[in-house]
């Protein structure tokens, strides 16, 4: 498991006064930073190996703006060319969100996906979870 905290910054709120739904994505996709990392240790945008195939959100509770959140990012599926990344942001104890997104390793050139390599399948499986 991966963990990050963030400190909601108050755009992160809307007219409820919660952090609003959108903002869950974002966040999600800046924790799965060192996922990145396991596929190009540079964050080289020239030489991107992932493709986002599906992401799916869940609300439990609300989120509120005076508390950080911790988000802890998992992998919960290994595929030949495709892994899940499942994700919660918690505040206070509470898990508040949680969701999945499906990532594909690709060749952009050929328009392809290419099949996880022994080492990329070991490095992921090394923080599997059980959602």
């Amino acid at each position: 498991m991966w963990q990050k905290i963030i400190t909601p910054r108050f755009s992160d709120t809307d007219a409820l006064g919660h952090i609003n739904n959108t903002v869950f994505a974002v966040w999600f996709e800046g924790a799965r930073r060192d996922v990145f990392k396991i596929f190009t240790p540079e964050l080289n945008l020239q030489q991107w190996p992932l493709i986002v195939a599906s992401v799916k959100l869940d609300y439990h509770a609300q989120t509120h703006f005076h508390a950080d959140v911790e988000l802890r990012t998992y992998i919960s599926r290994i595929g030949n060319s495709s892994f899940d990344v499942y994700q919660e942001a918690w505040q206070n104890g509470v898990k508040t969100v949680s969701g999945t997104a499906v990532l594909v390793q690709f060749d952009y050139a050929s328009n392809k996906a290419v099949a996880l390599s022994s080492a990329q399948q070991q490095q992921l499986s090394a923080h599997a979870c059980r959602a």
